[in-house]
C-alpha cells in the first residue's frame, strides 16, 4: 500500500519506519526538501544503529530503506491510499496541511492526522472529504510502543474507523477507538499526572530522580513523569495542557508556570539534549 507521510519530525520519521519495516510504499514530505533528506539520513542512522544491536538484519535495513520515497512534491504521492499528518502540534498548521491534502489527493485516499490532543472535527472542517479524516495517534517513539488511538470525529464514516482501525492492527499495534474530546485518552490522564510532578519538583518536595523513582518502583510505571516528559518533549506537554485548559476551562489544566518557562528557554527535554535532565 502507497502512504503519504508529510512531516519530518520525530513523529514523522518514526511513522515512516513503521509503515515501511511493515512492506509499505512510503513517500516522506516536507515543503522543505532539505528536511526530508535530512529526516532520510536520520532514519538510515537508526537502522544502522538497530543492525549492530542485532535487532534486525541488514537484509531489512536495505529492505526498509527501499520502501521509503523523498517527494518534493504532494502530488508525487496523490494516488496514496492514506495519508498521516504529523507536523506541530498547533490547529491552525495542521488545518492548512490538511486542506492542502485534500486539494491534491484522489477523493478516495484517507486523510489521517497523528494529533496529539486536537480536534479532529476542527481539523476535518477545512476539507471536502470529512467522512474520509480521521486521527491515528502514534505514540513516541512510533517504531516501539505498540498503542494507536483511532480517533472519530463527528462525520468520519465507520468505515474510515474500520479502515484505520485494521492498518493499526496489521503494523502490529494495539489499535483503541476514541471518541473525540480533547487529549483523547492517554493524553488527557498522563499529561496532567506530568504537570503534577513538575509542580511537586517546583516546590522542593522530592528531586527529580527520587520523584520518578517514586512512580516507577510505586506505581510499577517503566519510566518517571519528569523523565517521560523529556522523553515527549516539553513543548508538546506544554500544547496539551493549553489545549485541555481551553476546552475544559478547569484549573487542574492549568500548565505549572516552571513547564512553561523551560519550553521558553529550549529546555524541551531530549530533542534539545536539556530538560529535566541532560542528554
Amino acid at each position: 500500500m502507497e502512504v503519504l507521510i508529510y512531516g519530518t519530525g520525530l513523529m514523522g520519521k518514526g511513522i515512516t519506519q513503521v509503515f515501511a519495516r511493515n512492506g509499505h510504499q512510503v513517500f516522506l514530505y516536507n515543503p522543505k526538501i532539505s528536511s526530508t533528506l535530512k529526516a532520510y539520513a536520520t532514519i538510515e542512522q537508526s537502522l544502522e544503529k538497530l543492525v549492530k544491536k542485532n535487532k534486525i538484519s541488514e537484509a531489512e535495513r536495505q529492505n526498509i530503506l527501499v520502501n521509503i520515497k523523498v517527494i518534493d512534491s504532494i502530488d508525487s504521492a496523490k494516488n496514496c491510499r492514506i495519508a498521516i499528518e504529523a507536523v506541530l502540534e498547533d490547529i491552525e498548521l495542521k488545518k492548512e496541511k490538511i486542506r492542502e491534502l485534500d486539494l491534491i489527493l484522489n477523493a478516495d485516499c484517507i486523510i489521517a492526522s497523528n494529533t496529539s490532543s486536537l480536534s479532529i472535527t476542527e481539523i476535518a472542517s477545512v476539507t471536502s472529504r470529512k467522512e474520509k479524516i480521521i486521527g491515528m495517534h502514534f505514540f513516541n517513539p512510533a517504531p516501539i510502543m505498540n498503542l494507536v488511538e483511532i480517533v472519530s470525529g463527528i462525520n468520519t464514516s465507520i468505515e474510515t474507523r474500520v479502515f484505520a482501525t485494521e492498518l493499526a492492527t496489521e503494523l502490529g499495534k494495539q489499535p483503541v477507538l476514541v471518541n473525540e474530546a480533547p487529549g483523547f485518552i492517554v493524553n488527557r490522564m498522563l499529561i496532567p499526572m506530568i504537570n503534577e510532578a513538575i509542580s511537586i519538583y517546583s516546590e522542593g518536595l522530592a528531586s527529580k530522580e527520587d520523584i520518578d523513582s517514586a512512580m516507577m518502583h510505586g506505581a510499577n510505571h517503566p519510566i518517571g513523569p519528569l523523565a517521560l516528559a523529556d522523553m515527549i518533549g516539553l513543548d508538546v506537554c506544554l500544547s496539551i495542557m493549553d489545549v485541555l485548559h481551553k476546552e475544559f476551562g478547569l484549573d487542574k489544566y492549568s500548565a505549572h508556570p516552571l513547564l512553561r518557562k523551560m519550553v521558553r528557554s529550549n529546555r524541551l527535554g531530549r530533542k534539545t539534549s536539556v530538560g529535566f535532565y541532560e542528554y
